[in-house]
């Protein structure tokens, strides 16, 4: 059967005839609804993109194409300097700049006691190389038993390195792989113990609340961090540690609010003095976020007796502040006081136990502060939190902590490190101190530390900071004795000097002593 052909479709009478619309009239028909509104705008694109393709490839060549320049023919053989060279002979359009926060810090150093140490970079005392080179008494340094610590690698350094542990080693996969930023357990159980050790065996600490960092410096920022916001401030028995105010401040904007102690009271704090002090930051409208001291003190060396540790407690639970008690030479002690820490204070009360909160390390009770090793201890949850993941930019590689446990785990090395290291410290202490007084020069009653804190206020004028800074100046550049005045630890008394004694050998003393006399003798008033 025949199919019976379709009727040809009628033309509209509103067609447009002719073969120049017969590409129009299917788009028409695509933008009317067949096809919709993208479509119908797309072909005509498509069209439009294929005629253009189709003409350039059927274009004819020119029949006379231009020469080639020359210059064009060497471009690709000049250097790609003779670009920069151009660029630089153009000039730039101004300084790269950097954030206000790195220019502030960039400065110049303008603290004395950063200028003190500068020189001795530049011009460091050696006995057969540079002898008149500056002495070094101006940084907390512990070279008296370096001996010891050298005795005991040279003997168990590739175990220990390894992690060997009775026959097993650890090997490399667990030296070079990531460990935990905030250290490792078995590190933390042995410094737990060390820190037990060193505070006399009278107070125990949980490993599982120790945060280890890389030196006491980010321990100290990082607590900071936790506990008090930008603008903040934390109250700071003075004269205290020079450099708190780049520790504290610098990256985390909290303020330092020194709270004046006297030599009258041999420079010991006194709930009254932290009264007043508390009281006018808050009529200036500062907020008072805790309480930062240092036990033994620095750089005074005397020791916060147990009456005072309970009193500073209860002050800072009437204020609802915190307290950090940094006790980085808590195992430096050489006089008859008793050294208590705040975390015994803290174990024999319930309550308040988040807001105490300590700071230790081995860069001073154990010699290796290139060791770079610190450590956070508290109660409070929320605080050790945050102080695990802000270790990130402060962890403590792994070989270091792999050979510091092992160090630690040797008890009998331990123990006699500390009787000997105490030993060698209040040797050299009666030693230098004993020297001065041949001088005249008196020192306030301390028990710990690496220092003592010397009267030079006799030899200043005028008697004032600048009278001070006259006197340091010649014993750094006249003596080529480097010391960190007083002003530059917030006293508030004119011509008080720290004098740092265990960088020295015995037979360094005498020279020390020479060079203050030198000193001694040109402040002398004329006869």
């Amino acid at each position: 059967m025949t199919p019976t052909p379709s009727p040809e479709p009628k033309e509209s009478p509103r067609s447009p005839r002719g073969t120049g619309m017969r590409l129009i009239v299917p788009l028409q028909g695509v933008v009317q609804g067949r096809g919709g509104l993208i479509l119908g705008s797309l072909i005509p694109c498509a069209l439009f993109y294929f005629l253009q393709f189709y003409l350039k490839r059927h274009r004819s060549p020119p029949s006379n194409p231009p020469p080639r320049s020359t210059s064009a023919a060497n471009l690709s053989e000049l250097p790609r300097s003779s670009s920069r060279a151009n660029l630089l002979a153009r000039g730039s359009t101004g300084r790269a700049h950097v954030s206000a926060r790195a220019s502030s810090i960039a400065k110049p150093n303008d603290s004395p006691y950063y200028i003190g140490l500068d020189r001795v970079r530049e011009d460091p005392y050696d006995e057969m190389r540079n002898p008149g080179g500056v002495m070094q008494l101006g940084l907390s340094e512990n070279r008296l038993s370096l001996d010891l610590i050298e005795e005991w690698l040279s003997n168990n350094l590739t175990d220990s390195v390894l992690g060997v542990r009775g026959g097993e080693a650890l090997g490399l996969s667990g030296i070079a792989t990531y460990q935990p930023m905030d250290g490792l357990m078995a590190f933390k159980v042995v410094m737990a113990d060390f820190m037990t050790e060193v505070m006399g065996g009278r107070v125990s600490f949980d490993p599982s609340r120790l945060i280890l960092t890389s030196g006491a410096t980010p321990a100290a920022e990082i607590l900071t961090f936790c506990l008090a916001d930008q603008g903040n401030a934390f109250l700071v028995p003075a004269p205290y540690y020079p450099g708190f105010d780049r520790d504290i401040r610098w990256r985390t904007g909290v303020e330092l609010i020194p709270v004046h102690c006297r030599s009258c009271d041999n420079f010991t704090l006194s709930i009254t003095a932290l009264e007043q002090t508390f009281n006018q930051a808050r009529k200036r409208g500062q907020k008072v976020r805790g309480i930062l001291i240092s036990n033994p003190s620095n750089p005074v060396g005397n020791l916060l007796n147990r009456d005072m540790l309970y009193d500073l407690l209860d002050f800072a639970r009437e204020r609802n502040i915190h307290i950090i008690s940094d006790e980085i030479f808590a195992g430096s002690t050489y006089g008859t006081e008793e050294f208590v820490s705040m975390a015994e204070i803290v174990d024999t009360e319930d309550a308040d136990k988040d807001r105490v909160h300590i700071i230790y390390g081995l860069s001073k009770d154990f010699s290796i502060p290139g060791f770079r090793v610190g450590a956070i201890y508290s109660s409070n949850e929320n605080v050790l939190a945050a102080s695990r993941k802000l270790t990130r930019f402060s962890s403590v590689s792994t070989p270091t902590q792999l050979i510091l446990s092992s160090m630690l785990s040797d008890k009998k090395f331990t123990q006699e490190y500390i009787k000997t290291n105490k030993k060698r410290i209040r040797t050299m202490f009666h030693l230098f101190v004993a020297g001065l007084k041949e001088l005249g020069l008196e020192c306030t009653k301390s028990s710990g530390g690496l220092y003592c804190w010397v009267d030079m206020s006799r030899l200043i004028s005028p008697y004032n900071e600048k009278g001070e800074l006259d006197l340091w100046d010649k014993l750094l550049n006249t003596a080529k004795i480097n010391v960190t005045p007083g002003s530059a630890c917030h006293c508030i008394e004119p011509g008080w000097f720290r004098f740092c004694f265990t960088t020295l050998s015995e037979r360094e003393i005498p020279v020390v002593i020479e060079r203050i006399h030198k000193v001694v003798e040109s402040c002398k008033p004329p006869i």
